[in-house]
């Protein structure tokens, strides 16, 4: 996909959903509109664009992910299930057409580099390190059993979208700004915050239900 710096990509904007590279997004399909996206795109190379739309203003945001279809199935009423897979983030160049879809032209973005790989490598332990102490603390409060996923990703670019993907309660507007982040470190260092915040909130609720066993979580 990094052969063109700049192509037009069709969009589908959506209210609250962000998301991120090498994450699984399933869509059901059925305005007449997106159906002829989604025909137009299957008889290209299966690429749209997916950026969060606000309903309250009627804006998009200017950074989306590209989705790949990697499944799709059409119904008799010509509604569609699909299920997609995000690839490289785009900006927002300018929108050329509005109707029957909207289409714009993109450019890709990467993350910049970093000068110090061993920098970046100490903050993803710490981040590792933090999610696996949310998940056990978690797993404490609840009483269920909950893991990590076997093959979390190593690489700290994708571990950081992985972690921005995988954000939990009402947090569209921070994984907007995670996705728009052009810099690995930055994003993993806002990650550990909010992680290292939530594991010392879990510690608290976990502490004061072992002293005080009787008190029903809400």
């Amino acid at each position: 996909m990094g052969e063109l710096l700049v192509r037009e990509l069709p969009l589908f904007p959506l209210p609250e959903v962000v998301l991120f590279p090498q994450e699984v997004l399933p869509l059901h399909i059925f305005e007449s509109r997106y159906r002829i996206m989604l025909k137009s795109v299957l008889e290209t190379d299966s690429m749209f664009g997916v950026i969060k739309f606000d309903p309250n203003t009627k804006s998009m945001a200017n950074v989306g992910c590209c989705a790949q279809i990697i499944k799709h199935h059409t119904a008799e009423d010509g509604r569609s299930n699909i299920i997609t897979l995000g690839q490289q983030r785009f900006q927002v160049l300018e929108i050329i057409r509005s109707a029957p879809f909207c289409s714009a032209m993109v450019s890709w973005i990467s993350d910049d580099n970093i000068d110090n790989l061993q920098k970046l490598d100490s903050l993803k332990d710490l981040v590792k390190e933090a999610l696996s102490d949310v998940i056990n603390l978690t797993s404490k409060l609840t009483n269920t059993k909950k893991n990590l996923p076997d093959k979390l990703p190593n690489n700290p670019m994708e571990l950081s979208f992985w972690i921005g993907a995988h954000l939990g309660g009402p947090v569209v507007e921070e994984q907007q700004r995670l996705l728009e982040e052009r810099s690995t470190y930055t994003r993993l260092q806002r990650e550990y915050e909010m992680l290292d915040h939530t594991r010392k909130q879990l510690a608290a609720r976990t502490a004061l239900k072992e002293s005080f066993p009787d008190i029903k979580e809400n």
